[in-house]
């Protein structure tokens, strides 16, 4: 019976393993997506120009298919716009309902279609991925109720997040919309890491470092900036969007300037997270402890800094965009693991 236990824990951590690089995986792939602008490459959702294998080139579509595809998402915006006021915000459902440039259908791109397509293609084997992790988790009912329950709401948010993503290419990429699409990401991403280190070695799973209280505050302070960063992030993303439209997706080495307040405050709030980072490797270190994941969190925020330079200084390259996106919510995934690390009471199945 021990060594069935031990099997099936260790085929329910490779699992969850598999399914958490998946969804970085898709992180990156989405922002490959934004970086070459093929988030509208497919005007409907879940199929692609109405078919499950998209078209390669326009002959393949109406010579209507823009109205087709515009008149669709009116009627999809309407029910969402009904949802939202419903829910108390009367404002953005009106704003949705009058902003003319949201029904606006872009010319077909054979090259953004399949970019986009692929995207969801990711995000279909992620699904699948996600409903093996909560089978599998049923095997845990018995000896640890938490893990079925949080890969139950791992399943329910994935489908939440499907819905979400239906609404991003309604709105016709709505930038709150897109947050709300990124942040919904980094939660899965977070439980999954949950369901990782609930099933992990005690020997890995629980570090002990002495007078950890005041390491747990600047690890939560870590956090709470990251996240903060990372939608400041995502309204430079936006401003770099408005910026490529203005200049015709030309001259990039004028884009940056064009940026305004929001990129201000995107670099400089980059060194307030790089001091606590600092002050957190540290103060781990005065404490005794010589932990990799510590070191390999403050290697990864460098890393961040630097993409970041990298496009500031270098007219932002369309390859460094999704790269810098993914380092940063890798960076966000090692700081919620260490803290599961360090807080960590309980006996760990094995």
């Amino acid at each position: 019976m021990r060594n069935k236990e031990s099997k099936n824990t260790r085929l329910f951590r490779r699992i969850s393993l598999v399914t958490l690089i998946a969804v970085y995986f898709l992180i990156l792939v989405g922002g490959v997506v934004r970086s070459t602008g093929s988030g509208m490459g497919c005007p409907d959702w879940p199929k692609c120009f109405g078919s499950w294998v998209p078209p390669t080139q326009v002959s393949q579509l109406p010579s209507n298919y823009k109205e087709v595809y515009s008149d669709k998402r009116a009627k999809k915006n309407e029910r969402f716009a009904k949802y939202l006021t419903a829910l108390g915000f009367e404002e953005t459902a009106y704003n949705i309902l009058n902003d003319k440039s949201i029904l606006e259908e872009a010319d077909f791109n054979k090259h953004k279609t399949w970019i986009e397509y692929v995207n969801r293609l990711i995000g279909v084997v992620i699904g699948l991925l996600i409903i093996a992790t909560f089978v599998r988790s049923l095997y845990f009912l018995k000896s640890d109720k938490m893990i079925p329950a949080v890969a139950l709401s791992t399943l329910l948010l994935v489908v939440f997040q499907g819905w979400i993503g239906s609404i991003v290419v309604s709105t016709n990429l709505v930038p709150w919309m897109i947050t709300i699409h990124m942040f919904l990401a980094l939660l899965i991403m977070a439980l999954l890491t949950l369901l990782y280190h609930r099933v992990t070695p005690s020997s890995i799973a629980r570090v002990q470092i002495p007078h950890p209280k005041l390491v747990n505050i600047i690890l939560v302070a870590c956090m709470l900036t990251t996240l903060v960063q990372i939608a400041l992030g995502t309204q430079v993303r936006e401003a770099v969007d408005r910026a490529a439209d203005y200049f015709a997706h030309q001259s990039r080495d004028q884009w940056i300037g064009s940026l305004g307040l929001e990129f201000v405050i995107h670099r400089s709030f980059s060194w307030l997270v790089l001091v606590l980072h600092l002050a957190l490797i540290y103060l781990v270190r005065k404490s005794g402890g010589s932990y990799k994941l510590v070191n390999a969190l403050i290697v990864v925020i460098l890393i961040s800094i630097l993409s970041g330079v990298i496009m500031a200084y270098g007219a932002i390259p369309p390859a460094m965009q999704p790269i810098h996106l993914l380092i940063g919510t890798v960076g966000f995934g090692l700081q919620f693991l260490l803290f599961l690390q360090l807080t960590r009471k309980e006996k760990v199945l094995v």
